[in-house]
């Protein structure tokens, strides 16, 4: 006789916010799905990360895009997980020795939300409104947009920014759309931002999964449910930070679009406070992605000088 208490046929690793268990249940069901797995046998283990405990000081202070991964692929490392889902965004361009990224599902909505109980937009908001915001990136492009605006420290889940909004800890704050989507509160947003004025992080909206190198099995699962579009967009934008060699010290910002067989990829970095920017954009085919992205690297850097970026990340 069978017994009831039987083994997962796979374990999906994720933090426990909202949204991380919306984008595991995502992933969840689309394995059922498309490989005819049940549900019940596919099972979540919420793992805290560093960033999830440390919530007073910004990521740039405490050690940047491994905060939210570490731990997770520590699990994955020892086999207690099968396969890690992350935010592309949070993911560093470096994995650690024997993990892989074997699959971008479907790219969301890549553009920012304004959020506001005070102004119906940033140009509504009065002279000196404060901005709450973690991101370097987020703050350098408002801070580009309007010098008056003062920034001031902001994480949470979208409940807690919203209580400190009507608390008056800051008149505005700034959220992807992608994950407001995800979790059906797409109505908090008082404006979606246009990503041509402030664009997005790399590889935003994305989410992927990550894999160890010797799980041929777990890996051949996951990657049947990747999207090539998003694979091709998403990899043009990594490409780029890796050539940067950016982290959360510095505000990149990358966006792509794909049509047909043409790539464009466009790419920023900006100083901190917003005085300096520099940007360009580059087209090729979809097979061009990743030389595109260190060839516009290269380009930025060349343009800002070497010690441009080097010098927020001492």
């Amino acid at each position: 006789m069978q017994s009831s208490q039987t083994q997962p046929a796979l374990t999906i690793g994720t933090r426990g916010s909202p949204l991380a268990m919306a984008q595991a249940e995502e992933v969840r069901d689309l394995l059922s799905k498309v490989h005819g797995l049940a549900p019940d046998t596919i099972a979540i283990k919420v793992i805290k990360t560093s960033g999830d405990i440390i919530l007073d000081r910004p990521l740039s202070e405490v050690g940047g895009k491994g905060l939210f991964t570490k731990e997770i692929e520590r699990a994955l490392e020892t086999g207690e997980i099968d396969l890690a889902v992350h935010s592309s965004k949070d993911m560093s361009t470096s994995l650690p020795e024997g993990m892989q990224i074997c699959a971008f599902l479907k790219r969301e909505d890549v553009r920012d939300a304004f959020i506001s109980l005070v102004a119906k937009s940033p140009d509504h908001l009065a002279e000196g409104a404060k901005i709450g915001t973690s991101s370097l990136r987020r703050a350098a492009q408002f801070k580009r947009f309007r010098k008056d605006f003062r920034i001031v420290g902001f994480r949470g889940n979208v409940q807690t920014r919203l209580k400190k909004l009507a608390d008056g800890v800051a008149d505005a704050t700034l959220l992807a759309i992608a994950g407001l989507n995800r979790l059906d509160q797409d109505h908090r947003a008082t404006l979606i931002l246009d990503e041509r004025d402030f664009p997005p992080a790399p590889a935003q909206g994305a989410i992927c999964i990550e894999t160890r190198l010797d799980d041929a099995r777990t890996t051949q699962l996951a990657a049947a449910l990747s999207h090539r579009e998003t694979e091709i967009r998403v990899l043009a934008e990594r490409a780029f930070l890796e050539k940067l060699d950016g982290s959360c010290r510095t505000p990149i910002a990358a966006l792509s679009t794909l049509e047909g067989d043409r790539l464009t990829l466009f790419g920023q970095i900006l100083s901190p406070d917003g005085s300096q920017a520099f940007e360009a954009e580059m087209t090729g085919t979809r097979t061009d992605g990743q030389q595109m992205g260190f060839a516009l690297g290269e380009k930025l850097i060349a343009e800002a000088g070497p010690d441009f970026i080097a010098q927020f990340n001492r």
